[in-house]
């Protein structure tokens, strides 16, 4: 196992990386402010998890309320948030009863999210079951749901008392989820560490046959970094936003084609890609630097083209975006591989020229 922390004062936590995490009682326990605990999951992880988280913590002493929701980021609404709150009112939960996020991203930011508003904020713990959320939704706090005019729109910075990817978890992921996965893993290199992005051009079938040093490798560097960056920036007032490399684009995606039809690492691999060509159009990047993003984006098993939107429903919905100040669209882009910025000069016929480019 490997452990790093996110730097937040007194509000600080552990991240726990490795196998057979969810026999560990022992990371949970000092974090539990009493030994009950509700434990949020949906219909496709807990038939693979939660008897044997369950039986980690009953042995251990605490009582588990299990609360299984309907799956999918179509279901990451108001509707399926109450259905938590439901449970823990009927359950009688309490101000010391802990949550545990046990499953993806979706489940992750709704129990989040669920943990900040009952009873004006209860603990909780994320154990992330996906590539994704390991390496990236279960860490920083970001919590929420969607609207249907745009993603992640209604939520709250959050901090969980600690995080624990257990990487055996991933042998249960499909294909595709893995490599949205990938998409975030390779955000990192692209904004951060250029020498990280190498070692993922030279791995990248290792990841994707989930060999497990590549993978223990790949979630701790990611995990370090975005620990890195929100310890510098909690709330996203400034450089916490470099951690959006693709998603202005992403999400514009998901909520346009429609929330599910496209997995977020998807919208945010193709997302990537366009913010690549419009650093090339700025003249920071390279036509080769761009071709190397793109390579590396189709060997992770993603899409590097973004579907027809049109360009008024594309502005329409990154409008909506939670990077705009005073009504001006703000873009992570590129300077160099390996070095993000945040930028609102982007001129409108440069963008339109990229949402244009030919597919």
């Amino acid at each position: 196992m490997q452990t790093l922390s996110v730097e937040l004062g007194d509000r600080s936590y552990p991240i726990h990386i490795g196998a057979g995490l969810l026999d560990r009682a022992d990371l949970m326990l000092p974090h539990l402010a009493q030994k009950r605990v509700a434990v949020v999951t949906n219909t496709t992880v807990a038939p693979l998890y939660l008897q044997r988280l369950t039986q980690t913590l009953t042995a251990a002493g605490v009582a588990v309320h299990p609360i299984v929701l309907p799956d999918g980021e179509a279901c990451k609404n108001w509707e399926t948030l109450n259905l938590i709150f439901d449970a823990l009112l009927t359950w009688r939960a309490e101000r010391k009863t802990t949550l545990i996020a046990l499953g993806g991203g979706v489940i992750g930011d709704m129990t989040g999210f669920a943990a900040a508003c009952y009873q004006r904020g209860v603990p909780f713990i994320q154990i992330p079951t996906t590539l994704l959320s390991q390496v990236d939704s279960s860490v920083g706090g970001k919590t929420g749901i969607n609207h249907p005019l745009g993603k992640n729109m209604i939520g709250a910075f959050y901090q969980p008392k600690a995080v624990l990817a257990d990487t055996d978890t991933l042998k249960t992921l499909p294909p595709r989820e893995l490599s949205a996965g990938l998409a975030e893993v390779i955000k990192y290199g692209l904004i951060r560490d250029a020498d990280f992005l190498a070692w993922l051009e030279a791995n990248m079938d290792r990841l994707r046959s989930l060999d497990a040093l590549a993978i223990a490798h790949a979630i701790y560097r990611s995990c370090e970094i975005k620990a890195q960056v929100v310890g510098e920036d909690e709330r996203e007032g400034g450089i916490r936003a470099i951690l959006n490399l693709g998603h202005t684009f992403g999400h514009a995606i998901e909520t346009g084609m429609g929330y599910g039809t496209w997995l977020h690492g998807e919208a945010v691999g193709a997302g990537m890609a366009l913010a690549a060509e419009t650093s090339r159009r700025l003249g920071w990047l390279s036509a080769g630097d761009v071709a190397r993003a793109r390579a590396l984006i189709r060997a992770a098993g993603l899409p590097d083209a973004a579907p027809e939107l049109g360009l008024e429903t594309w502005l329409d919905y990154m409008g909506h975006d939670k990077k705009v100040e005073s009504g001006k669209l703000r873009f992570v882009l590129l300077k160099r591989l390996g070095e993000a910025v945040i930028t609102g000069e982007v001129p409108r016929d440069v963008l339109a020229g990229v949402l244009a480019a030919p597919r």
